[in-house]
């Protein structure tokens, strides 16, 4: 059975989130390299790295960057932008040498999509395998008690210049947020996320054997609550 992640991250996406651009992207970079002990020339792998944004930003800051991702729309994407070695791979299957990174990132809710909390773990343990002891994880996350709080059930917008309608519920007693978006040509796309708190994540990464050192609510740095729009927590392998 084809998973839903597997058939979304193509054209349709593309234009549908077209107003994340580089200057998000290098807002976040920015973070993380004024918060972590950054050098240039750090390994750094950006595990669901989609269009290559983030590793172009990373790139421009001196790192060392591989960007890796399912999608192939998206690392064709990536390839044009970011100009950094690519891998196709599955994140709970990382083809990356254990210990060979400085710095690990999963960015812009690109978490969270599996079925069973097992594969979430063991996805946290292969991105934490990567890094080197002393080295730093970072993940960009939605906030659950925001997108809990401010749902909006339903919208009428436009994808590629067509009308598209989205619809939201959180499912599952409240461990899922499900998204279906149904495009002007008939076509149906689901989302579905898992809705890990702030304190979820960190036990996670905990378990994983990383450490969280600094949480913050959005890419310019601001305390970390319940109405954050994003969750960002950097940590240290242990």
């Amino acid at each position: 059975m084809i998973e839903w992640f597997e058939e979304w991250f193509g054209e349709e996406y593309l234009a549908l989130y077209p107003h994340r651009d580089d200057a998000d992207a290098e807002r976040a970079v920015a973070l993380i390299r004024r918060t972590v002990p950054w050098r240039e020339g750090w390994r750094v792998l950006d595990v669901a790295c989609g269009p290559g944004r983030h590793a172009r930003a990373l790139s421009a800051a001196g790192a060392k960057c591989i960007g890796l991702d399912l999608s192939a729309t998206l690392l064709q994407r990536a390839r044009a932008v970011a100009r950094v070695p690519l891998i196709r791979a599955d994140m709970r299957r990382l083809p990356v040498r254990p210990a060979s990174m400085d710095l690990a990132v999963n960015l812009f809710t690109s978490f969270g999509y599996f079925a069973s909390d097992d594969e979430h773990r063991q996805a946290l343990a292969g991105m934490t395998a990567t890094v080197r002891r002393g080295g730093w994880l970072v993940i960009d996350f939605l906030n659950a008690p925001a997108v809990r709080a401010m749902l909006v059930p339903a919208e009428d917008t436009t994808l590629a210049g067509q009308p598209v309608r989205i619809e939201r519920e959180v499912i599952g007693g409240g461990r899922f947020v499900r998204k279906r978006i149904t495009t002007g040509s008939g076509r149906v796309f689901t989302e579905r996320v898992r809705l890990f708190t702030p304190a979820e994540l960190a036990a996670m990464l905990a378990d994983a054997g990383i450490e969280v050192r600094n949480r913050f609510g959005d890419y310019d740095g601001a305390e970390l609550g319940d109405e954050s729009p994003r969750v960002v927590l950097m940590g240290r392998r242990r």
